[in-house]
């Protein structure tokens, strides 16, 4: 029962929300516009709203559209140094969660000395402290899968030695964040798939994590009920608003999750997985190793597992006692199934079961801080065989 609750950040939530771009106050005089590689952003005209609602405030900005899926460190050093070319005094992250972690990651390198990874904890990371803060952060966000509007983290790639590793502090979170449903309407379905199970296992895992409070529990079963009934009809009706404005804000509601609790393994061990193989999305690894995880843990918190179960609508009380937990894993197959992702293969990504001993020992060591938020101390034999079970 003892929690620390910051969470700084202003959300502007609904419908319609990007036009207040136009009216609120802004933390600077030009923006870095940080985008994805991809030409969504300038195809679906966002990027082009953005930047006249700038202009209607006499705010300049320049555009840095290298982005990948999977952030990597080398684009957060060149997004870097062009905010310092260009004098631009505020970063906006306009995207998904990889341009949106990317552009908190520029902000800090913006104003500190150094490699980014002198500041990361864990794996090559030197751990330094930030001692100069971060340039102001806006995130807009056009996906519902990370929650990275709601909290400070962001996850980058250091491509040279496959390290995937979480950071995040208090000059991390976004000092506004707009969150427009409408501007998810056109997210492909296998996206709207991934994008929404990685914002439920942020909630699923921030529930059982060691670290859990009455604030993020509450934030969590509401996002876990939400997503389970809102989810499906978001990647069968695509331009379905109040689905896609539901699903938006279980993601908002994930953010806060990660503010106040954490991931757990299960995350590590992804980034393991996406860190060696970019091309897999990050919510298609998690999914991918969610039943073998789950179904590990379930005994371990029963209690909590039944809550879940319950939040996604399963009937519990009606069960055999020993048979609620693992309702759980059932109603999360279902929902799978429901969503068109249950028969996801780490083999069709490239991964080869031979690997597994060499990812399993990756995710310890990039990403050792989030075994310690797990209820039970995984050994690196019992994360290698979860990995294992997953393995088709």
């Amino acid at each position: 029962m003892q929690f620390d609750y910051y969470m700084p950040a202003r959300i502007l939530f609904g419908p319609g929300k990007l036009n207040a771009l136009g009216e609120v106050p802004l933390p600077g005089k030009k923006a870095l516009i940080v985008i994805s590689a991809g030409n969504s952003m300038r195809r679906l005209g966002y990027l082009e709203r953005v930047q006249s609602l700038l202009e209607s405030q006499g705010i300049a900005s320049v555009v840095f559209d290298k982005v990948l899926p999977n952030p990597i460190k080398s684009h957060v050093m060149e997004g870097a140094a062009l905010a310092k070319q260009e004098n631009c005094d505020f970063v906006i992250g306009l995207g998904g969660g990889s341009s949106i972690d990317s552009a908190k990651s520029i902000a800090v390198m913006a104003v500190n000395p150094g490699d980014y990874w002198d500041y990361i904890h864990g794996g090559t990371g030197k751990g330094m402290p930030v001692e100069h803060g971060a340039l102001p952060i806006v995130a807009i966000t056009t996906t519902a899968g990370t929650g990275t509007e709601a909290d400070p983290w962001t996850v980058i790639t250091k491509e040279e030695t496959d390290e995937k590793i979480g950071f995040g502090n208090q000059y991390t979170f976004p000092t506004l964040s707009i969150v427009d449903p409408e501007l998810m309407l056109s997210v492909p379905k296998h996206l709207t798939a991934y994008q929404g199970f990685d914002a439920f296992f942020h909630c699923a895992e921030g529930y059982i994590a060691n670290i859990a409070s009455p604030i993020s529990d509450m934030y969590a079963l509401r996002a876990i009920e939400l997503i389970a009934q809102y989810l499906p009809i978001c990647v069968a009706e695509g331009n379905n608003l109040e689905a896609r404005t539901n699903v938006a804000l279980a993601n908002t509601f994930a953010g806060f999750v990660q503010t106040v609790s954490s991931c757990t393994s299960e995350h590590s061990m992804e980034h393991a997985l996406s860190a060696f193989h970019p091309e897999l999305p990050h919510g298609a690894g998690l999914i991918m190793l969610s039943e073998s995880y789950f179904t590990f843990f379930a005994s371990k918190v029963p209690d909590r597992f039944v809550d879940m179960a319950r939040a996604m609508g399963v009937d519990v009380d009606a069960l055999p006692e020993e048979e609620r937990p693992l309702s759980f894993i059932t109603a999360l197959l279902e929902l799978q199934e429901k969503c068109g992702v249950k028969d996801l293969k780490m083999s069709d990504f490239g991964i080869k079961r031979e690997d597994i001993p060499t990812l399993a020992e990756n995710a310890r060591r990039t990403m050792g801080g989030l075994f310690e938020r797990d209820r039970y101390q995984l050994s690196l034999e019992e994360t290698a065989a979860i990995m294992e079970r997953a393995f088709r």
